[in-house]
């Protein structure tokens, strides 16, 4: 697996897609994205096209992988000495990436007018120990997204504002036979369920680091952890959800086989798209639930962002190509399947018209933005995390012994 996977990497350059203004072009970039949530690949190849055509004498190649694969790519392309120059990074190893030379400090390069204009939180994306190692590129959250018509039907007026509502309101869904297991989550052993336990933590006021310790064993923590095991076992939760990334949430949901699912950005326009979707029309969305007495609304922080390699040898052209794929004119064009960084662009008509509901949820989400652990041992925490998720759901074990295994195996 190691041996093709480095072969893979070898001939990066060579795969993916190119695209050049002319055939001369005297630098090439290779770049990596993911295939997966946000922008899709038409709209980064779109995107992609107009820097070449603005500057022929630069190609760039366009590589795509899940986002599974986006981390272990792009620092066993380090390994190896080659590979890529600019790299879509996700917020939660910006500790990693810095500690291990990974991306190039960028501080200096960030102008008065990016500094002014972009949305304050979305720096957090690319920061570390007060550096950028980047540009933010992808500001999200998760959203709660509803079937209006099925709670229409099941007689609910409104979408929950606690996560206690949101089991009452599935129950009586469920009750009322409109649906068996009226939620879908991304609870695989991956990232995502991460996100999705990182949203539920933020509601319940947990911890996860404190005192360069675990925290997460207990208080919100253990709460929020408990709340997936109740949701899973009393049947409101689809029982494939143990087994789901975001794509699978997504087409359940737009299948009309849920009344609530918890996802990113992109899936309210394609949930709307009646050529991808049976429930165009009628989706709602609201920023994730609160706690009563504790949160009044949720939101794990998962935007990503676009930084140069330390073993790019083209600093100047890729830094070039990442500042016109972060530009305001470019976000505002693609502004469907993932909202601008910058601040100015959510008074524009041409990015809010057609999403009014989802800006309405982001202006509340955005701003409750809640980070995974900082830490340059994010992915070890991360996976011993994921482990305990999949045992509690399961029944292996308690949510109370499966988090302590975890901070046992958290390498904090």
């Amino acid at each position: 697996m190691l041996k093709s996977t480095r072969n893979a990497l070898f001939g990066a350059a060579l795969v993916g897609i190119s695209f050049s203004g002319q055939a001369y072009a005297e630098t090439t970039l290779n770049a990596l994205f993911m295939a997966q949530a946000a922008y899709s690949e038409a709209d980064v190849r779109a995107m992609t096209e107009a820097f070449t055509k603005a500057n022929p004498d630069i190609k760039v190649n366009l590589e795509f992988v899940p986002y599974e694969g986006l981390h272990d790519k792009t620092v066993l392309a380090q390994g190896s000495g080659g590979g890529y120059d600019v790299v879509l990074f996700d917020v939660i190893w910006p500790a990693e990436y810095a500690t291990n030379k990974v991306l190039v400090d960028v501080t200096d390069r960030i102008t008065d007018e990016m500094k002014k204009g972009v949305l304050p939180g979305a720096w957090t994306t690319v920061e570390y120990d007060g550096k950028r190692y980047g540009m933010p590129w992808i500001l999200d959250t998760k959203y709660l997204f509803y079937n209006k018509e099925i709670l229409e039907k099941a007689g609910i007026t409104a979408p929950p504002k606690t996560w206690d509502e949101l089991a009452e309101q599935a129950k009586t869904i469920k009750d009322k036979g409109l649906l068996q297991n009226p939620i879908a989550w991304s609870w695989s052993q991956a990232e995502a369920a991460i996100c999705d336990y990182t949203t539920l933590v933020s509601a319940y006021g947990g911890k996860f680091i404190e005192g360069g310790k675990p925290a997460f064993t207990t208080g919100g923590g253990l709460d929020a952890l408990n709340y997936m095991v109740s949701s899973y076992t009393s049947g409101i939760t689809n029982p494939n959800s143990k087994e789901f990334l975001e794509e699978d949430v997504r087409k359940v949901f737009q299948n009309g086989e849920a009344a609530f699912a918890l996802n990113w950005t992109y899936m309210y326009n394609l949930a709307n798209d009646p050529k991808e979707s049976k429930v165009a029309g009628k989706v709602g969305v609201v920023p994730a639930p609160g706690v009563a007495g504790k949160s009044e609304v949720s939101a794990v922080n998962g935007s990503m962002g676009l930084g140069i390699t330390s073993t790019s040898q083209h600093p100047e052209e890729a830094w070039k190509y990442i500042v016109h794929m972060t530009s305001q004119p470019t976000q505002n064009a693609y502004a469907k399947l993932s909202l601008p960084i910058w601040a100015s662009s959510y008074e524009d008509a041409s990015v809010t018209k057609g999403q009014e509901e989802l800006i309405a949820a982001a202006k509340r989400g955005l701003a409750a933005m809640y980070p995974r652990p900082t830490t340059p041992k994010y992915q070890e925490l991360s996976t011993a995390l994921q482990q305990a998720i999949q045992e509690a759901l399961l029944g292996q074990t308690s949510a109370e012994d499966a988090l302590k295994t975890a901070a046992e195996n958290s390498g904090l």
